[in-house]
């Protein structure tokens, strides 16, 4: 890899030295530390781009830069997508969210018979992943993957919880299909990438893509190529886009206005689901909802084969930040962040102060729990349905990023709270060089029932 991370237009050479700004440090700072061959951004502020740039290779066999024509794999943004050609096949009256997805799915179990579209949208399916059973190697034709799917047991009932499936999202690709009366790549190619002018596609690794970059994977600290899947299920409708980070920039100004989606859609899609209980979860159609700093931010991240994206909306300050990498170990987030504090310093990340703990046996119980998962092993002590969703491909995924963190060395209790019998906290558990922040639940068993972490 070259030494030098920072793509320049050629104008910037002609003085004969670099000057780069403290934003453009900032990222190979970062990059640096995080081993991420390379990075895409562009930002948007006031209905503008004001920057687009890439950063380091987008194939580092052949030292091919990055530059801001560079194509990446949008992962899960690509769900803001789907959502939308939903909406406006329900504003074709072609069907409606309240719609059990039977209407348009046939031979579907009887577990999904109160399931409708709206619950596939927001992720209040009760369904799982399939990522377990699935042949990552097999095309399956649509028939075949709702099938296999179907075997899937339910996680709860429809409404119930909030719970994100990527299961979900396949089967509005579906529904689409049907409804639109073709492929919904191609849908989305006529009322949306085309009109707006932007280059996204499905992927198609047979396809001459110019520009496209390699994704990669740090596997034991070394750099791999990103492994492949069977070309079918790089088409799904979760998230199986290639994009640049001007395409983003593109879809927010976009949302702006009403082009694409009218003011009554964009409203609903910001809107938080509301559970049966009538409680709210964090998410819209399609977009992640929440704040910082008391600034609103409607946002969507991406993980796929040896890529990651994030598309933050800060949309009280009129700024938007895409991210798009090509490492599956990439924390897009907190390029976002670095990138969003440059332009407004009041969207800077301030860190969760720790509380007192009084249930020093929880809190070691979460450290173990975290140095397993960075070791790629599965905890001790999860329900069924908690480790169900430890599939072999995360555990894997845990194992390839930790094995790099060492040893756990605190563990910070940051909230704690009851839900019934069931108990929620949130932690922050360091390790030498970085620090991760867990959500664990236990059932009234005392068995662990809700699992998340993430990098801070």
């Amino acid at each position: 890899m070259r030494t030098t991370l920072v793509f320049l237009v050629a104008a910037l050479f002609s003085t004969g030295s670099v000057h780069a700004d403290p934003l453009d440090d900032a990222i190979v700072v970062e990059m640096k530390r995080s081993h991420v061959p390379g990075i895409g951004i562009a930002v948007v502020r006031n209905g503008k781009i004001i920057k687009e740039m890439g950063y380091g290779d987008a194939d580092v066999e052949n030292g091919v830069r990055v530059t801001p024509r560079t194509v990446f794999q949008s992962g899960s943004v690509g769900k803001t997508f789907t959502a939308a050609l939903v909406m406006l096949l329900a504003e074709d009256g072609k069907l409606s969210l309240d719609d059990p997805i039977s209407r348009h799915l046939p031979n579907t179990p009887k577990a999904w018979e109160a399931i409708t579209i709206r619950h596939l949208l927001t992720h209040t399916s009760g369904l799982g992943d399939p990522y377990a059973k699935l042949d990552m190697r097999k095309d399956y034709t649509d028939e075949e993957l709702v099938a296999l799917e179907a075997t899937i047991p339910t996680l709860f009932a429809p409404g119930e919880k909030w719970s994100y499936s990527n299961m979900g999202y396949h089967l509005l690709g579906f529904i689409c299909n049907k409804a639109g009366g073709k492929f919904y790549g191609d849908q989305l190619r006529e009322r949306i990438f085309a009109p707006l002018g932007m280059s996204t596609r499905i992927i198609s690794e047979s396809d001459i893509v110019p520009h496209r970059a390699r994704g990669y994977a740090r596997v034991d600290g070394v750099l791999k190529n990103q492994e492949w899947v069977a070309p079918r299920l790089n088409t799904t409708a979760d998230g199986s886009l290639y994009l640049t980070a001007r395409d983003l920039a593109l879809w927010d100004l976009a949302l702006y206005g009403d082009k694409i989606l009218n003011a009554r859609i964009r409203e609903a899609s910001w809107t938080p689901v509301k559970l049966n209980d009538g409680k709210t979860a964090p998410y819209g159609y399609g977009w992640q909802l929440g704040s910082r700093n008391e600034h609103r931010v409607i946002s969507h991240g991406g993980s796929w084969q040896g890529f990651k994206a994030q598309m933050s909306r800060y949309v009280d300050d009129k700024l938007t930040v895409v991210v798009l990498a090509n490492s599956a170990a990439a924390r897009p987030g907190k390029f976002a962040d670095i990138v969003a504090a440059h332009y407004v310093p009041a969207l800077a990340p301030k860190l969760a102060k720790a509380i007192p703990e009084t249930e020093p046996a929880v809190s070691a119980r979460v450290g173990e729990v975290v140095q397993q998962l960075s070791l790629g092993r599965m905890p001790a002590g999860l329900n069924p349905k908690a480790a169900a969703l430890m599939t072999p491909e995360r555990l894997k995924m845990f194992g390839s990023e930790g094995r790099e963190w060492g040893a756990v060395g605190s563990v910070e209790l940051l909230s704690r709270e009851t839900d019934g019998e069931a108990r929620r906290y949130r932690y922050r558990v360091r390790f030498v060089n970085l620090a991760t922040l867990v959500h664990i639940g236990f059932d009234k068993a005392d068995q662990i029932d809700i699992l998340s972490l993430r990098l801070e």
